[in-house]
């Protein structure tokens, strides 16, 4: 469930053109191994799939998935060769509002829409992508952020989410219509405003959220309250917090920026500073096999623990908490703890508690740096 990169890539091979569905394996992932008692239909035993290059049968599917109101659900495989009951199903559901931006969906679709129309032109896929376009936008909050779910729930998916890639995928996708990639030239002048007005204010919402602790410009929360911005809780073990994990894509997405102004200079150079500040020496994280063991969500093999280890590459947390900036873990009692060794072996093994991403920052900064930043490099 990471972050939206454009890797819908076109390969020729043989006179053969394949639009990749990597884009779409999050969902995939989700139908075919996790049960859920909410899906509209469920996968049968060796569901049939298009391959790649059967590219306008798979935009058919998404086209069929696609809701009344221009989102889409999640977890399906869009490569499906669906039979005609579970088609039936899927069509019966179309006024559903289950639509969301989670785990790489919607704006995922309407990319693959573009890629298949700019190859056929044919008008279904257009009018497909151009419903889309409409739903993002009318998803997206005045203050220029957007929920997990939309139309609003009355849970957490309200809130401004960076969570798996879910901002940073809108963020993106509107950025290649922007800058008019080949694959969105076929949008009129109107949209193509509307899109950039959505843009610009998606991005100053960005600046407004950037986290300020004891006075500094620190990073991003997983997910903000869309009213007052401020780091919220999600899930019950993803509490309000400093999130380097899902910081990281943001700050890469602000550095490509061009032109940027004072505001976002200054937003850049505080995450790299924070970046640096944050940094965990000495240590290593490690798996290991154990005796099976049952928890309530699933078979459990496989163990994780912190040792010790002096050749050890710096990494990071994914969560710091609040004012104190001390390394944070949670169980999913929502009760704060200080090691990974006090998580509960379910959430301990099956979370993704530390990170070596700003690594990548810290790398792309310095030609950043030289380019925006000339008189001041935050880590001299």
């Amino acid at each position: 469930m990471g972050c939206f990169q454009q890797s819908i890539a076109q390969k020729k091979s043989q006179n053969t053109v394949v639009l990749s569905t990597k884009p779409f394996s999050d969902g995939v992932n989700h139908w075919y191994h996790i049960k859920d008692k909410h899906n509209i239909v469920n996968p049968i035993e060796n569901q049939p799939q298009y391959a790649e290059s059967e590219y306008e049968k798979i935009a058919d599917n998404i086209l069929l998935f696609q809701k009344e109101n221009g989102g889409w659900p999640k977890n399906y495989d869009m490569r499906a060769i669906l039979t005609k009951s579970q088609k039936q199903e899927v069509l019966a559901a179309k006024s559903a509002t289950n639509t969301t931006f989670d785990n790489a969906t919607t704006y995922t679709h309407i990319a693959y829409l573009a890629q298949v129309y700019t190859l056929s032109k044919a008008k279904k896929y257009k009018e497909g992508f151009d419903k889309g376009i409409e739903f993002i936008m009318q998803a997206q909050y005045p203050n220029g952020g957007w929920p997990q779910y939309y139309p609003l729930e009355s849970n957490y998916s309200r809130h401004i989410t960076f969570n798996d890639g879910a901002y940073m995928g809108i963020m993106q996708l509107l950025q290649q219509i922007v800058r008019g990639d080949a694959d969105y030239t076929f949008i009129d002048a109107n949209l193509k405003a509307k899109v950039q007005t959505s843009y610009q204010k998606g991005i100053e919402c960005i600046l407004n959220m950037q986290i300020k602790d004891n006075n500094k410009l620190t990073v991003w929360c997983q997910q903000h309250d869309e009213v007052t911005l401020a780091p919220a809780w999600a899930r019950k073990f993803e509490p309000p917090s400093i999130c380097n994990a899902e910081s990281v894509p943001v700050v890469l997405f602000l550095m490509e920026q061009e032109n940027p102004d004072q505001k976002m200079i200054q937003c850049i150079q505080s995450a790299v500073r924070w970046f640096e500040d944050s940094k965990i020496y000495n240590t290593r994280v490690e798996r290991f096999e154990i005796a099976p063991t049952e928890s309530a969500y699933k078979k459990i093999t496989h163990d994780v623990r912190v040792v010790t280890d002096s050749t050890a590459a710096p990494i990071w947390t994914r969560y710091y908490e609040l004012g104190t900036h001390r390394p944070l873990f949670c169980n999913r009692d929502s009760k704060f703890v200080y090691s990974l060794a006090e998580v509960e072996l379910e959430r301990r093994e099956g979370y993704a508690w530390y990170t070596n991403q700003p690594q990548k920052v810290l790398k792309a900064y310095p030609k950043w740096q030289q380019k925006w930043a000339p008189n001041e490099d935050v880590l001299k």
